[in-house]
């Protein structure tokens, strides 16, 4: 009997040949056919060959099984050629040539239910022994090969645990890996159907990563030269290096090896994702900050993005050969953090704003208290005198919840010489800002915007969210009296980040926030790596708060203000 498997939207995901009269469609490790998908039940649907042709038979009242279109009760058949078996976000179509045509019907041939696709449909041979060969060294057909002895190799494991009543939770990591990898190299020595155009070891080591670790991403998140990876769907994986996208070779073997792995991330965080919950911000142990969603909401299959954190601490120092910024608006922010003005980093999503803030905290004295506070910690402050606060989302009642506001509230009480927020997005703009106004001096925080002037627009929805009643000239008040610097960070397309802009608030007039911008980054081409081509240039302002500190003897360079740069 021939298989034709393809998703509702055409894309041809293969075409098996089975010699067993009866098998499954699921996305069970027993199933023929194994799907992938939240509208899929671990065994949907068994197809039987009879005498009188081939029969569906709904397995799971739960999950719909479709006949061109129209939904079956218990069973159907004979089936025609040409008939389409509905699954989930699949379509199945069954071909037995022994199996004669009904003269008066009009069945679809193959030859019109085949999609148009660019590459040629994967051919498996399926064995009665339930083995898979090749039949060429196609790349496609040598990955979906992979794909069966993983998941195999996988039901072998949890089998063979369950058999020896193995009680992993009694387990650390280092047992666990061990006693898995023992298990999956038993199982595959046994296997004497193995073939020979595979690696043993290459196949227990995927086994083993998604079994205990986080499957195929351990090979990326091993890379250093790697900045983030993004899990679209099990079989679809990019990732971030040198500022440009890439996709990746490897993948997960299904959707709940995709599920696993972020299970694996949030649960020792106390973190929870199921249908009711399907979305979660977490953490790796090196702090590589993580996102996961899963069906329904994601409808291609569960989804991760993991920003991975730099092992090695930047300091602005780095950032300055990064050409991030130049030297001389590293020695204003350096005088900026010690005299204690209250900054804030603005830019958009990815733009570098953690990695800067980061390394502003190497310029807070050692000798002060800093209390920080963020939504899923991920900020690794270099300094012996730190208070890490995480928020934590609601229990499964819907309740229990801290938020970053109630956090920011609380570390007023703890004696902070220094409060850094991780992120400004809600209503703890409010509070932040009352801190920065109520002897706080010195805070830092960032908030998503593409500019000075945005950031303060942007400020002012965010304190209107907290809730209160404030007019705008109050707010607006509040904002010019607090804030003294806003970092302008960006992303460009060509991956290069840097700071194109330090502006100081200086006051209010006329019900408009003042601000004087002092440095800014002027864009003059590209190179022929395709690299946007700058320079570092002062405005020809000088802050006031470096006027105050002239006045009062300090030595502190001015000409930093007025001197050129070369291009970067």
């Amino acid at each position: 009997m021939k298989i034709l498997v393809q998703t509702k939207k055409g894309t041809m995901v293969g075409k098996l040949f089975c010699e067993a009269d009866s098998f499954w469609i699921g996305k069970g490790s027993l199933c023929l056919v194994d799907l992938s998908g939240w509208k899929v039940s671990k065994r949907h649907a068994e197809i039987r060959k009879l005498s009188d042709g081939v029969f569906v038979r709904e397995a799971d009242k739960r999950y719909p099984v479709y006949i061109n279109a129209m939904p079956i009760k218990g069973e159907y058949g004979p089936l025609r050629q040409g008939d389409k078996v509905g699954i989930g976000d699949y379509v199945i179509m069954l071909e037995d040539f022994s199996i004669k045509l009904d003269d008066k019907s009009t069945p679809v041939t193959h030859a019109e239910a085949k999609p148009e696709i660019d590459a040629a449909p994967i051919e498996i041979t399926m064995k009665n022994d339930g083995a898979l060969s090749l039949n060429s060294g196609d790349d496609q057909k040598r990955g979906e090969l992979i794909r069966f002895w993983k998941l195999k190799t996988h039901a072998s494991l949890l089998k063979t645990m369950d058999l020896r009543r193995t009680n992993i939770s009694t387990l650390n990591d280092a047992e666990l890996r061990g006693l898995s990898a023992e298990v999956i190299s038993e199982a595959l020595e046994k296997a004497r159907d193995f073939p020979d155009e595979l690696s043993k070891s290459d196949i227990a080591k995927q086994v083993l990563d998604e079994a205990v670790g986080l499957g195929p991403l351990e090979e990326l998140l091993a890379r250093d030269d790697i900045s983030e990876i993004m899990v679209n769907s099990c079989d679809e994986i990019y990732y971030e290096e040198g500022g440009r996208l890439k996709k990746s070779s490897i993948s997960f073997s299904d959707d709940k090896a995709v599920l696993s792995a972020i299970e694996r991330i949030v649960t020792p965080l106390g973190r929870r994702i199921d249908e009711s919950s399907p979305m979660v911000d977490a953490r790796l142990k090196d702090g590589s900050r993580v996102n996961a969603i899963i069906p329904p909401l994601a409808l291609k299959g569960p989804s991760i993005t993991i920003r991975k954190f730099m092992q090695e601490k930047l300091t602005i120092n780095h950032l300055v050969g990064f050409s991030s910024l130049d030297e001389d608006m590293a020695e204003f922010l350096d005088v900026a953090v010690n005299q204690r003005l209250n900054i804030i980093i603005s830019g958009g999503t990815g733009s570098g704003k953690t990695t800067l803030l980061n390394a502003l905290s190497n310029f807070i004295p050692d000798a002060e208290r800093i209390v920080t506070v963020e939504d899923a910690a991920e900020l690794k402050l270099n300094k012996p005198h730190v208070v890490s606060l995480e928020a934590r989302p609601p229990n499964q009642e819907g309740s229990g919840a801290v938020t970053i506001r109630d956090l920011v509230k609380n570390c007023l009480r703890m004696r902070p010489d220094r409060i850094v927020v991780g992120e400004c997005r809600s209503g703890e703009a409010l509070d932040m800002l009352q801190a920065m106004n109520t002897g706080h001096d010195g805070s830092l925080t960032t908030v998503h915007s593409n500019s000075p002037r945005d950031c303060i627009s942007r400020l002012e929805v965010l304190v209107l969210m907290s809730g209160m009643d404030l007019p705008i000239t109050a707010i607006r008040e509040q904002i010019a009296s607090a804030v003294n610097i806003i970092v302008q960070q960006t992303r460009f397309a060509c991956g290069s980040r840097k700071i194109t802009s330090i502006s100081e608030v200086t006051g209010i007039e006329g019900n408009i926030v003042q601000l004087s911008e002092i440095f800014r980054f002027k864009q003059s081409g590209y190179n022929e790596d395709g690299r946007i081509v700058g320079q570092f240039e002062p405005m020809g302002q000088v802050p006031e708060f470096y006027e105050q500190l002239a006045a009062r003897g300090i030595s502190v360079d001015l000409d930093i203000f007025s001197r050129q740069q070369g291009s970067r």
